[in-house]
């Protein structure tokens, strides 16, 4: 008997379908084919939008359902790519790093429509007549709402992880590329996948403002769940809103349940213990995909690529290695980086200058200072009462995979709900009782942002290994001594992720939280977001530019003086391993 006669069968029954490769197909072919027709529609003339604007018939929603996934769809493949790369060389490079943190402090902080300002025209000229071009700025401003996260957390975890495994790592002598792809990666895999769920969700609030695309006196407005629940709330049609929030609400089961538990089940063999875990998540749709014969026989030749694909011997640069002790590094080269950001900063700031003293006084600055450190105030209380309120929960989520199941659609959902809904309820409750718009307008706020912290200190709990809870127990710690000696520590890293794009997009919805109407009763809060918004409804450009300056530079010193120092406590003292 030869080898050809024992590989031949084996193969052929490989390649024999059974039932489950039906159902796979039938998924396959039907999203392709959903895929395929949402493509065509961006391919149509811009005149079609006026020729079909959006309808509140609630037979259209599934339509506006595919369009809105489509571009969320988009916009999360290219935060995963920006965040490979940005992270990566955050992470790796000492002298990147002075640059793209601080960078990415302010990005997170710029409001969403200070984006679209200046990207609506160079997407629409890009593609000039087609709506296609429409497409990509909404997708582009989809899209910074939801890298900077994902950013934040891959960026926390290549800087924790775990020395034992870095030892290995070079034990096993695998070049840069090799432990970015066998260590690097999958160590912050578990983290990447929360904030990335944590991404989509929150995307839907900006989905709201950007599906409404405005050109000087021209506003096209795309097709989507966003248009329909802006045109809702112009017309006050309250069983409209209904309808768009059961959409979403079945919009985010399916892409749970097609999309993110099988990567959440597929992630758990990346956490970082010595024992397995007790109860591993599950998903019926990795496992339908694992019982296929034929269709698993046809990623083999995928899986053998990625195989070569991770094991180039590419060795990284030095300048994007990690160096904790700065005699490995010119001091003449830092000298030189450090001259070329202070004049490139001091530039930036000249131009700034020359904008704005053309109308302003020195008086302006005060003001916008002063409501920079009230709208500092408002974030600096209501992240701390979000984190007493989130963290318990978040760890007592985490630590059960059973349970973080079934709570992943509900968390979700709420992280999804545009915040935007609950302002006419607060205006009333604040009008009808008299209440302190001052007071009482600061918790919208943090309705949007909450769920970063939630997100992130249930990805940090799930991932918190076995043994390490083992141990604890071993040592009867319990009460007060298990919150501070094990969970805190344990969870220390994620949460600080979550606390900083938790803090930096409250500062982004304070701009529409200090102001909120309904109907034609207008409440005000004194603050930056207030300052921000006034001057963009009276066109009053400069202001605008020292609003936002005002804001990003606050929040930068904030990161700097608190969360900065907290990150390097955490890489020092609270690393794994």
């Amino acid at each position: 008997m030869t080898l050809n006669d024992i590989l031949t069968p084996r193969l052929g029954q490989a390649l024999r379908p059974n039932v489950w490769d039906a159902v796979a197909l039938i998924l396959v072919i039907g999203a392709m084919v959903l895929i395929v027709y949402g493509g065509e529609q961006t391919t149509l003339p811009l005149s079609t939008l006026n020729a079909a604007p959006v309808s509140l018939d609630p037979a259209h929603l599934p339509y506006y359902a595919l369009r809105t996934t489509m571009r969320m769809l988009l916009a999360i493949v290219c935060s995963i790519i920006f965040t490979f790369v940005y992270a990566t060389l955050a992470a790796k490079s000492r002298r990147a790093e002075m640059v793209l943190i601080p960078l990415l402090d302010i990005l997170q902080s710029v409001p969403i429509l200070g984006f679209l300002t200046f990207t609506v025209v160079f997407f629409l000229n890009l593609f000039p007549g087609q709506v296609f071009g429409a497409e990509l700025a909404c997708v582009f401003a989809i899209f910074t709402s939801q890298a900077w996260n994902m950013t934040f957390s891959m960026y926390q975890s290549l800087r924790n992880v775990p020395k034992d495994l870095e030892e290995a790592s070079q034990s096993f002598h695998l070049s840069g590329w090799q432990r970015f792809w066998r260590l690097d990666v999958p160590f912050a895999m578990p983290g990447l996948i929360w904030n990335t769920m944590m991404s989509m969700s929150g995307g839907w609030f900006f989905v709201v403002a950007s599906e409404a695309i405005t050109v000087g006196n021209t506003t096209l407005t795309l097709p989507g769940i966003g248009s329909y629940v802006a045109l809702g709330i112009e017309k006050q049609n309250l069983p409209a809103i209904g309808y768009a929030i059961l959409t979403m609400l079945l919009v985010i089961i399916a892409y749970d349940q097609l999309l993110f538990r099988p990567v959440v089940a597929w992630a758990d063999k990346f956490r970082f213990e010595q024992t397995a875990s007790g109860a591993a998540p599950s998903s019926w749709m990795l496992d339908l995909f694992r019982r296929t014969r034929a269709l698993r026989a046809t990623t083999l030749p995928f899986a053998a690529l990625n195989k070569v694909f991770s094991n180039l011997q590419v060795r990284m640069p030095d300048s994007l290695r990690i160096s904790v002790k700065s005699g490995g590094n010119s001091r003449v080269v830092d000298a030189l980086w450090l001259a070329v950001i202070t004049v490139v900063t001091c530039y930036a700031g000249w131009r700034a200058y020359q904008f704005m003293s053309a109308t302003l006084a020195l008086s302006d600055v005060f003001t916008a200072v002063g409501d920079g450190l009230i709208t500092l105030a408002r974030v600096i209380v209501l992240i701390a009462l979000a984190s007493l309120i989130w963290v318990p929960i978040g760890v007592w989520i985490g630590l059960r995979p059973k349970l973080a199941e079934r709570v992943q659609p509900l968390a979700q959902f709420l992280a999804a709900f545009p915040a935007n809904l609950a302002f006419p309820v607060f205006v009333v409750i604040i009008v009808r009782y008299g209440l302190n718009a001052n007071i009482w307008l600061s918790p919208l706020m943090i309705l949007g942002t909450q769920w970063y912290i939630l997100f992130n200190v249930i990805a940090g709990a799930s991932a918190f290994p076995t043994d390490l809870r083992e141990a604890a127990g071993s040592f009867h710690l319990k009460g007060w001594r298990w919150w501070v000696k094990v969970v805190l520590p344990g969870i220390f890293p994620y949460y600080i992720t979550g606390a900083i794009t938790a803090s930096g997009g409250s500062w982004n919805a304070s701009i529409v939280a200090e102001v909120a109407s309904w109907g034609d009763t207008h409440l005000m809060a004194k603050g930056l977001g207030a300052y921000i918004a006034t001057a963009t409804e009276a066109g009053d450009f400069q202001r605008v530019v020292l609003g936002i300056v005002v804001m990003c530079v606050l929040v930068t010193l904030f990161n700097r003086m608190l969360w900065r120092p907290l990150y390097a406590f955490g890489e020092r003292r609270l690393r794994l391993g």
